[in-house]
């Protein structure tokens, strides 16, 4: 089936999907900060980071089923989820399927949270914001409007966005390094 709804529909959720899993990253870096005020509790940040990682799936649902069942690009389901193989654009539609396949791991494993050890859930939850970089340059290469200006300025407002929100975290972190008391271990005095 081919159609320009579906066409338009891949687009839109591209783009849409840019900035909902930019946000979730950086509502996910300024979950890991300690300090919130009375009128912005952590819980808040967090709700919203769970919250908006699930509208985020969704999204990724939509944009991933459109554009397989658009035929206008020979786009197969197995090639939306295993990385080599492709025959349209098999670089970047590889680092979509990597993406891809990175968010559901990421997806399941907070939904098995609580029955699995916080190292294994962390390590796999790390791995979003290689998710999220693959998906940037997986736009960037496959985009129909990715050489657009208004596509240009979207994604540097997002990738611009979460790197001030990781700089801003890391700042905050190496504060707490250097007053941190002596007695405590190094990983203690990171995660605090």
């Amino acid at each position: 089936m081919s159609s320009p709804l579906l066409w338009y529909l891949n687009r839109a959720t591209g783009a849409v999907l840019l900035v909902a899993f930019s946000l979730t990253v950086v509502l996910g870096i300024l979950a890991t900060g300690r300090r919130f005020s009375p009128l912005w509790p952590r819980f808040v940040t967090q709700g919203l980071h769970r919250a908006l990682a699930g509208v985020t799936l969704a999204l990724l649902a939509a944009h991933v089923a459109s554009a397989v069942i658009d035929e206008y690009v020979d786009i197969r389901w197995w090639q939306a989820v295993v990385p080599f193989g492709a025959t349209y654009r098999p670089l970047f539609l590889g680092l979509g399927a990597v993406a891809l396949d990175l968010l559901v791991v990421v997806g399941v494993t907070s939904l098995l949270r609580r029955h699995i050890p916080h190292r294994v859930w962390r390590a796999v939850h790390l791995s979003s914001y290689l998710a999220w970089a693959v998906s940037v340059v997986h736009g960037l290469g496959i985009g129909t409007d990715s050489a657009k200006l208004w596509s240009l300025a979207l994604t540097a407002v997002c990738v611009g966005a979460v790197i001030a929100s990781a700089a801003a975290r890391l700042v905050v972190v190496a504060r707490r390094l250097r007053t941190a008391p002596a007695g405590l271990p190094a990983a203690s005095k990171a995660v605090a």
